[in-house]
């Protein structure tokens, strides 16, 4: 646990061993730390140098802080020299015939059987040689990494941070509640998130405890879910288990107590629910409205939903009738905006105005960003689920009327106002103004921010890498990169098929991960004629991004004058782990403006196909993605900081600073936390 918190907090939980003199191991740390990119405060360097048996904490600290930006492997790339002497494609191609003739071999013509391709033929240590130190920079990066409190202080800070989260959760991030909430059991604290309160009511129905937060019969069934060891999101089948007696008592004893207000919630997750329903045996226990839900998801029973009403009402051309039923559910009356304003509802934005304080903020900062992207049509529409799939239509939609848009936006940009704290001075960094102010969790790594946020990437060189390590069977990734033009127009590819090209550089192709494979693609900026680069992870065979034991993503800068190996942590600018179902990872988009780099995050998947997923295939979806990416307005920071500018300062208030992260004196809101500051 002490190792989590230090990644996922930067904060180092303190030590409860004897007091001595660890001044030589402080000294060490702040070494090794910096090595990496990183920088231990003042407060942990005293507190190491205060400690007789300092080298194992102080150990751990380094560990875990190299495990965070992917730097504890051996990230050794098939060509010993990259980027330098990359040889041609059909050239090294030949190559590798030549050497599987030499060797005997009768070669099938499969690139794959050669006994030279995708197996890397020197050692690391023989790749370190052919590569000279990295020389420092004034523009490494160097992260602050501080003295937390007590182990049990930091894990209970954890724990409040992840349930009281106003946004749902990663995948990782809910899993790790789950850990926590064991840990910390008689916490009280106040739970916004549906997903939260089910993960949270699992641990207690197996400790036997009683159930908290339960108002709808959707949230039994996320609970079940949950406690099943299946998708608390419900986007997933959930294989139930079979449940103890007081279990099975609890949940349906909640779902008795919530089913005669919720019953055309049921056929949402009708088959969820007939499941659920075998491993529960309502019929041997005395709650009679409890057995409703079940026969109504059998069909025994009827019951209109919510949603039922308004498809009904917009069914028969009544636009105002379905305003009037939504208005006693104001979060779906929101979600429901841009159909009413399509379909011509009157005062739409007096209705909205009565509705929004009810509503959470992170669906009004999601209203907003909609709304600013629907007064000019579009090419096409990219959908992206919570899982991170997406997918494409031609958008038939009719751009919505600008001074209708314009009344709605003012109505929620008010109640957002109303919710900002009070303040004395607001300083927000410049490097966050393009960031998008988190709706949802992000994927689990170092330095990763919300889809659509933009950053500045400095340096001749932008490397970004893969690595990967399989866990059963022998799996091929392939990182591969689309080059595009002004206008989106291909320019060309650098994968395993195209080893360079416009300045683009590829470190060859690794076909097995036993003990971990990794590849890079390097853009030499003044080389390059691509005005945007978008990189992608295929899944060519072998097991998929949620099958194998680690998986990542990262890039890093550097000028031309530093050398270096392939992968130098303190170079390194974000880590981003790759889990999803497509087989196909596009985590991000460079442009180039000016000298300078910037990236726009995606963390989108392609469903791609169950083998041999290449980079030819999914070129022109990909630059379809990437077009409406780069177009897309976004609701980031700036935008809250002119609401801030809306808000009359107060005096005797705090400051209020954003920024990415914390400095030396820890005083700054970062951005993961940006969102609580529009909660009520």
């Amino acid at each position: 646990m002490r190792t989590t918190i230090i990644k996922k907090t930067l904060r180092v939980p303190t030590s409860d061993g004897a007091p001595g003199d660890g001044a030589a191991t402080a000294r060490q740390l702040d070494a090794a730390l910096l090595s990496s990119g990183f920088k231990a405060s003042r407060g942990l360097l005293d507190h190491v140098g205060g400690l007789e048996r300092a080298e194992a904490f102080a150990a751990e600290v380094v560990r875990a802080v190299k495990d965070l930006i992917g730097a504890r492997g051996q990230h050794n790339p098939y060509f010993k020299e990259f980027p330098h002497n990359v040889p041609d494609t059909l050239a090294f191609w030949r190559e590798c015939l030549r050497d599987a003739v030499e060797k005997g071999g009768t070669p099938t013509g499969n690139l794959l059987d050669l006994p030279k391709y995708g197996r890397v033929q020197h050692t690391y240590e023989e790749m370190l040689q052919a590569h000279d130190e990295l020389i420092p920079s004034l523009k490494d990066r160097v992260t602050v990494v501080h003295l937390g409190g007590t182990l049990e202080e930091e894990t209970q800070r954890l724990f409040e941070e992840l349930a009281s989260s106003p946004i749902p959760l990663a995948e990782s991030d809910r899993a790790l509640l789950g850990e926590l909430a064991v840990l910390c059991p008689d916490v009280a604290v106040e739970v916004p998130v549906r997903e939260n309160r089910a993960i949270l009511n699992a641990v207690r129905l197996v400790a036997q405890r009683p159930l908290e937060d339960v108002d709808t019969v959707t949230d039994v069934l996320r609970l079940a879910a949950e406690a099943s060891g299946g998708d608390v999101t419900l986007s997933e089948p959930t294989r139930f288990r079979s449940f103890r007696r007081p279990e099975r008592r609890a949940l349906l004893g909640a779902l008795d107590g919530v089913a005669a207000a919720k019953l055309g919630d049921v056929r949402q997750h009708r088959e969820a629910w007939k499941r659920l329903g075998e491993r529960l045996h309502p019929h041997e226990h005395p709650f009679e409205t409890a057995r409703d839900v079940f026969a109504v998801a059998r069909g025994e029973k009827t019951a209109r939903s919510f949603a039922g009403q308004v498809e009904m009402a917009f069914a028969d051309g009544d636009t105002e009738r379905a305003v009037k039923i939504l208005a006693n559910a104001p979060g779906l009356l929101l979600r429901q905006v841009d159909r009413l304003l399509r379909n011509g509802a009157a005062d739409l934005a007096g209705h909205v105005a009565v509705a929004a304080p009810e509503v959470s903020s992170r669906v009004l900062v999601s209203l907003l960003e909609h709304l600013a992207n629907r007064t000019t049509p579009d090419t096409a529409r990219v959908f992206a689920t919570r899982g991170r799939k997406v997918w494409i239509a031609d958008d038939t939609r009719a751009p919505l009327d600008p001074d209708a848009v314009a009344a709605v936006t003012a109505a929620v940009e008010d109640e957002l106002v109303r919710r900002l704290p009070e303040y004395s001075e607001l300083v927000v960094d410049d490097e966050v103004l393009d960031v998008v102010v988190p709706v949802s969790g992000t994927e689990e790594g170092f330095g990763v921010l919300p889809r659509g946020s933009k950053l500045t990437l400095e340096g001749d060189v932008l490397r970004f890498f893969a690595h990967w390590r399989q866990h059963a069977r022998r799996t091929d990734y392939d990182l591969s990169a689309v080059l595009l033009g002004e206008d989106f127009e291909h320019q060309g590819q650098v994968s395993w098929t195209s080893l360079k090209h416009g300045g683009a550089y590829y470190s060859g192709d690794v076909t097995d991960a036993t003990h971990g494979a990794t590849e890079f693609i390097d853009l030499h900026h003044r080389a390059m004629k691509a005005r945007y680069v978008v990189p992608q992870v295929n899944v060519y065979s072998g097991e998929g991004f949620d099958d194998v034991a680690e998986s990542m993503f990262g890039f890093m800068s550097r000028d031309l004058d530093q050398m270096g190996k392939p992968f130098e942590p303190s170079t390194v600018r974000a880590r981003s782990a790759m889990r999803g179902k497509g087989k196909v990872a596009l985590p991000v988009v460079f442009e180039r403006v000016g000298d300078t780099w910037s990236g726009t995050w995606l963390h989108l998947y392609l469903r791609g196909a169950a083998w041999g997923n290449r980079v030819e295939e999914n070129r022109d979806v990909v630059k379809l993605i990437a077009a409406a990416a780069l177009r897309r307005k976004y609701f980031t920071v700036a935008r809250v900081r002119d609401l801030f500018a809306r808000k009359q300062s107060t005096q005797d208030a705090p400051r209020v600073r954003v920024a990415l992260a914390q400095d030396e004196s820890g005083e700054i809101t970062t951005v993961a936390d940006f969102g609580k500051l529009l909660s009520d």
